[in-house]
């Protein structure tokens, strides 16, 4: 049933991907969303998945490749890690990934990005990462990013699809049509890594203040919103050479 709901939601809102070529001529900077233990690991917590789940490891592994490959070109990465205060939870869900656990740490496949010269690591407190940049005295730590590296494109990729990567997106789209984050040009959110999470209908009924969230559709839906406000949609993500003077 969950099947055919979502292959009518496709019929009805169709997505059109592209194939995006990276090209060395134009500063591209990645941005991974929330790929910590608490959103893709097993069995790590209240927002975890609870057995093996194949979009979130197939997020994990395109995420893992395409990181190698801006660490090994030395282009500019922005790792955004939910990191929440116990005493300030974030509404609607329950205490996740809390400041100090291994929830709000990158998975095993990323970890070694916290040694790379090239990588900025931000800890956010809130589901938007573009609000979780700001700091005390008014800068943004992603503004900045943007700006000190010259960035045209963003590459975005992470969890959860409809909600974090979204909500992100959103904000960088109207900051970029607002000026403030010159010199960028384009978003885009490649979907094979991009994931979010499972809550089946039945589950949902059970559970307290707990709303179903089919993976499949809300993924769809996610990648949808955010083409409507203005982000390309990669199916596939390719790298060129620069063009010779």
């Amino acid at each position: 049933m969950v099947s055919q709901t979502a292959d009518l939601l496709k019929n009805e809102l169709p997505l059109d991907q592209e194939s995006v070529v990276l090209s060395e001529d134009v500063m591209t900077g990645l941005v991974l969303v929330d790929i910590i233990n608490g959103f893709c690991t097993v069995g790590a917590g209240n927002l975890a998945p609870r057995e093996p789940n194949n979009q979130i490891s197939g997020m994990v592994d395109e995420s893992a490749r395409l990181a190698r490959l801006f660490c090994e070109k030395k282009w500019p990465v922005l790792a955004f890690l939910d990191s929440h205060h116990p005493d300030k939870p974030e509404h609607p869900y329950p205490p996740h990934c809390l400041v100090g656990t291994d929830e709000s740490n990158l998975v095993p496949a990323l970890q070694w990005l916290e040694k790379e010269p090239n990588v900025t690591i931000r800890r956010k407190d809130c589901i938007d990462g573009y609000l979780g940049s700001i700091e005390k005295d008014g800068s943004n730590v992603f503004i900045d990013w943007v700006k000190t590296n010259n960035i045209k494109v963003l590459l975005v990729v992470g969890i959860c699809t409809d909600i974090c990567v979204l909500d992100f997106v959103c904000s960088a789209l109207s900051a970029r049509n607002l000026g403030f984050l010159t010199p960028l040009e384009d978003v885009v959110v490649y979907s094979r890594a991009c994931a979010t999470f499972d809550i089946p209908v039945h589950i949902a009924r059970n559970t307290k203040d707990t709303l179903a969230h089919p993976q499949e559709l809300m993924h769809h839906v996610g990648l949808y919103m955010a083409k409507g406000r203005g982000a390309k949609i990669a199916r596939e993500v390719s790298l060129v050479a620069p063009k010779k003077p």
